[in-house]
């Protein structure tokens, strides 16, 4: 076996390709950019070498520097993770030359399955079916749009060398083609140094199902099952599952065998990925091939128990596989949420910054349930403007797929992240959806159930009545604590006053405590507005804890804590709200209070995230309307296009090309 092994590569996937390492006996190498100097992969490692600056393009994209790394470690074999250099043809041949294994398929896989527009035209040959479109080079939007004619709309205008949901457009009529065109080539150069990009056939409302495949250099290939990953937002996953609550085994056993079929029809070796889209009727189509280990694996490792990346590791030492197709057992249900630096209140855009907290659930086996949290951060560490804004990704599993549902929602919610914004109330949404628990959904779920964005979780009477109790559960515990100070000067009685008010953003609502006293852990009864029998209350909480832990009724509970001015801060399934208990005479009082209005920002176009300027769209003093595109940002390898929300004259611009602007910066002004 290898003795070390380098890692080109960073963030949570180094750190697992490291655990693999270690569970082989294998000695891991990482590599580091100068803005990953204190980065959790290159503590982990056994060793690290710096190889640059912070831009990718100058350090992890670097093949001489990668190599050099090697020569440096006596590294043997490189894993290049995914992204960056995964499904680089020039990467594997410069390690070749070297003598360095590559941990990884071969160039003609890499080379015929990597770049879409041939894999494509591989996978009609090999009478795989695939999508109707336009597989050659497109020069100009005017070429754009002629073949988008010719195809019909919708169309998907997509970058050959794309990947992660970057230089993806779809394209719903002519008017948009030429600005859909010209963004995917802006994203592909910037992202992948190729601007080449094709259209095919955008099929509407499809599912995003995909095969994992598995092959070693001694002809042996075989497929562990399929993930479905359909619930997406920009072409980017966001929730992953296996196995897939649509496929029936006959479609599942066609599409692997199909998978298969193209694997050894290219010499395929390590672990890849097909892609399908799926329509209403189980009609699958070739997508593409990832010749890469996928962020979404651990997914399929819950329900197979088969360590990808150890496999990897065995196929490139030259190890025939020991597993064969009939080995193969789906168990039980999987799911995986991908936690993002971006705010779903402000259209994901992206957030970067310190975490000041970092607190994931516990990883384990608990009463037949799993929990794994892949991630490459610590508390205290730095979300960087300069690579993926993945935070971390979160996986349950368990018998059926509702309990890995169950499971996943209350790992989110005590999933604890300060310092930026982050996505964890939309994904608590998404779990707590009737539409996903059914599991009817496609690609188009997020922008069919939130077509205007995503505005939080609509309070329901249970999540009023969960986070009232919790905020008077705590207030009970300060006051506590605070009549038996040793100083005051009058003790408390003893007596727990039974009439309460909790204030929740503002309403009212009133509780009254039947029976109990304040201890650790605390027990009450407390009735809720007009119900006419109390409710058990069992609480765990310790004054200081950032979670509240209980039950409320027959509701086990898992809210998080945050303290604010005269209340706190509570999330509990998606919904955050202010909480302030109070007696009832000091909630009359402070129902009079008045409510301070937010400032009037509609002449202003304000930065929505961290990000540097890419173009200005406009001039000084020129009439824009509704929907105009005044200027583009980008952050985090995206192009975000900012758009006229009403019709209005420029009067001042205060940003160029290549200002680096924090968020609410003002970019322009209008009359």
């Amino acid at each position: 076996m290898f003795e070390k092994v380098l890692i080109a590569n960073r963030g949570e996937i180094a750190c697992r390709v490291i655990k693999s390492c270690r569970k082989l006996g294998i000695k891991s190498v990482a590599v580091y950019s100068d803005a990953d100097k204190d980065a959790l992969h290159v503590e982990m490692a056994d060793e690290a070498v710096h190889i640059g600056p912070p831009a990718a393009s100058e350090s992890y994209l670097v093949i001489e520097k990668i190599i050099e790394a090697c020569k440096q470690t006596g590294a043997q074999a490189v894993h290049p993770g995914y992204g960056f250099l995964s499904e680089r043809a020039a990467f594997c041949e410069a390690l070749q030359k070297e003598g360095i294994s590559f941990i990884g398929p071969n160039v003609k896989a890499i080379e015929a399955m990597g770049d879409k527009i041939e894999s494509k035209r591989f996978a009609a040959e090999a009478k795989v079916s695939t999508v109707p479109g336009y597989m050659g080079i497109i020069d100009t939007p005017e070429e754009a749009v002629k073949i988008a004619n010719d195809i019909g709309y919708p169309v998907m205008i997509k970058a050959s060398a794309g990947g992660g949901g970057k230089g993806m457009r779809i394209a719903n009529a002519e008017s948009e083609v030429a600005e859909g065109f010209q963004l995917a080539q802006s994203e592909a150069r910037s992202s992948f140094g190729d601007e080449r990009v094709f259209i095919e056939k955008f099929i509407v409302d499809p599912r995003h199902i995909e095969i994992q495949v598995l092959a070693d250099k001694h002809g042996n290939a075989i497929y562990l099952g399929e993930r479905e990953c359909s619930i997406q937002r920009r072409n980017q996953k966001v929730i992953e599952e296996a196995p897939s609550p649509f496929l029936d085994e006959e479609t599942r056993r066609a599409m692997g065998e199909q998978s298969v079929a193209l694997a050894k029809a290219v010499d395929y070796v390590s672990a890849g990925t097909v892609e399908f889209i799926v329509d209403a009727d189980r009609n699958f189509y070739f997508l593409e091939m990832n010749t890469r280990l996928q962020v979404e694996h651990p997914v399929t490792e819950l329900i197979t128990g088969i360590d990808l990346v150890e496999q990897m590791i065995r196929v490139a030492y030259g190890e025939e596989l020991t597993i064969g197709q009939d080995d193969i057992k789906l168990n039980g249900w999987a799911i995986e949420s991908r936690l993002y630096a971006e705010d779903p209140y402000r259209n994901f855009l992206p957030s970067i910054g310190r975490l000041t907290r970092y607190r994931p659930p516990e990883e384990g086996v608990f009463d037949g349930i799993t929990v794994r949290n892949d991630t490459g951060v610590y508390d205290g560490a730095e979300i960087s403007m300069f690579y993926d804004p993945m935070i971390a990704k979160l996986c349950t599993h368990a018998a059926t797929r509702s309990e890995a549902i169950e499971a996943m929602s209350e790992a989110l919610d005590s999933f604890v992240v300060d310092g930026i914004q982050h996505n964890i109330p939309f994904l608590s949404a998404l779990m707590n959806h009737p539409r996903w628990q059914s599991g009817n959904i496609s690609t188009a779920f997020i922008a069919q159930e939130y077509p205007d964005g995503f505005e939080g979780v609509e309070m329901t009477d249970e999540a009023r009545q969960v986070l009232a109790i919790a905020a008077l559960t705590m207030e009970l515990h300060r006051s506590d604590r605070l009549d038996n100070h040793q100083d005051r000067l009058r003790p408390h009685g003893g007596h727990l006053r039974q009439d309460w008010v909790v204030s929740l953003d503002g309403e009212q609502i009133p509780l009254a405590i039947e029976g109990g006293f304040v201890s650790i852990p605390l027990e009450l009864a407390v009735r809720v507005g007009d119900a006419e029998e109390p409710v058990g209350v069992y609480s765990e909480y310790v004054p200081g804890d950032y979670l509240w832990l209980g039950s409320i009724g027959e509701t086990s509970c898992t809210v998080q804590v945050r303290p604010v001015l005269n209340g706190y801060e509570l999330s509990w399934q998606g919904v955050t709200v202010v909480a302030r208990a109070m007696p009832r005479r000091v909630a009359e009082l402070d129902a009079l209070m008045p409510v301070k209005e937010a400032p009037d920002t509609s002449k202003f176009l304000l930065c929505p995230m961290p990000g540097l300027v890419v173009s200005i769209n406009v001039e000084e003093g020129q009439a824009v309307k509704a929907g105009e595109a005044l200027c583009t940002v980008e952050a985090m390898k995206m192009e975000n296009v900012l758009r006229a929300e009403r019709d209005t004259v420029v009067s001042k611009i205060n940003a160029g090309p290549g200002d680096s602007l924090a968020v609410d910066a003002v970019i322009m002004e209008f009359e």
